[in-house]
């Protein structure tokens, strides 16, 4: 079982959706929101030994993870494997945009979640494909 983690400044019901919509498949595949499992506002140093210990991966539209150092450590040492979703604005995705880009993406993230951890990948609004950061 693979499990992904949807960071929280992501809607938890878009977690609860893609989980709906994965189900079926059979592929191995549980998508849970971290609000929903650690709380609002749980740290990073609290969550992320944990799904590192599961060999979860974390889709997330905060940049600054791998912007502040202590951050990307963070996931580096715990080995987490990371899909930034790079919004067009500052003021990150709308609900409805944010469920268009993992949609449009989600028979690739499943694909990549197979690499070895840690791992960065990103991409934005307009590119058809993940690269790696």
């Amino acid at each position: 079982m693979t499990k992904i983690y949807i960071d929280e400044n992501i809607s938890p019901h878009i977690a609860s959706g893609i989980n709906k919509l994965e189900k079926p498949t059979g592929e191995g595949f549980e998508i849970v929101s971290i609000e929903s499992v650690f709380g609002k506002g749980a740290l990073d140093e609290d969550w992320l030994p944990k799904i590192g210990a599961e060999g979860a991966v974390v889709i997330t539209q905060d940049l600054n993870i791998h912007r502040t150092r202590r951050q990307r450590e963070l996931f580096e040492e715990h080995q987490v494997g990371v899909f930034f979703l790079c919004p067009p604005s500052k003021n990150g995705y709308q609900y409805w945009e944010m469920v268009e880009q993992i949609v449009k993406r989600w028979r690739e993230i499943k694909k990549l979640c197979k690499e070895n951890k840690p791992f960065a990948f990103r991409c934005t609004s307009r590119s058809n494909v993940f690269e790696r950061w």
